[in-house]
C-alpha cells in the first residue's frame, strides 16, 4: 500500500492553483470538472509520478471550521520537504510569500512556516 493522493482544503481552487504553481513551483497533474468544482491535483516537478496534492474545496462546514481553527492556532495543514531551506525561504520571500516563522533549527531538522493565501499555514522542512 502507498499514498497516491493527499489533500489540502482551500478557500478558492483557482487562487490555490495560481499560488501553488507560480509561487511554489508545483505542476498541475489533473484538472477534471466536477460540477462547480474540479478534481485538481498537483505534483512536484521533481516527482511527476509521485504523490499528488489535491486542492480540495473547503465548502463543507466541518472542513471550513477545521481549516479556520488550525490556522488560528498556528498549526500547519501539511509539510513540504526542501533540500535547502534557506535558499527556498529567500526565493519565496522574494516572490511575495508571507512567512509566520523563519527557518528555525529544531534538533536535526530546520523548519519554516508560510501562509498559502488560501486558508492554510504550510510548513517546509529540511532534514539535516
Amino acid at each position: 500500500m502507498k499514498i497516491v493522493v493527499t489533500s489540502i482544503f482551500v478557500e478558492d481552487q483557482e487562487r490555490a492553483l495560481d499560488f501553488y504553481t507560480t509561487k511554489l513551483g508545483f505542476v498541475k497533474k489533473h484538472d477534471v470538472p466536477m460540477g462547480k468544482h474540479r478534481w485538481l491535483t498537483l505534483v512536484s516537478p521533481e516527482q511527476p509520478d509521485g504523490v499528488e496534492l489535491l486542492l480540495e474545496p473547503n465548502e463543507h462546514p466541518a472542513a471550513k471550521s477545521y481549516q479556520k481553527k488550525i490556522f488560528a492556532d498556528g498549526i500547519p495543514a501539511t509539510m513540504f520537504g526542501v533540500d535547502d531551506i534557506h535558499a527556498e525561504y529567500k526565493r519565496l520571500v522574494e516572490a511575495g510569500v508571507t512567512f509566520t516563522m523563519e527557518p528555525t533549527t529544531m534538533g536535526n531538522v530546520t523548519v519554516a512556516v508560510f501562509d498559502d493565501t488560501c486558508g492554510n499555514l504550510i510548513q517546509m522542512i529540511q532534514n539535516s
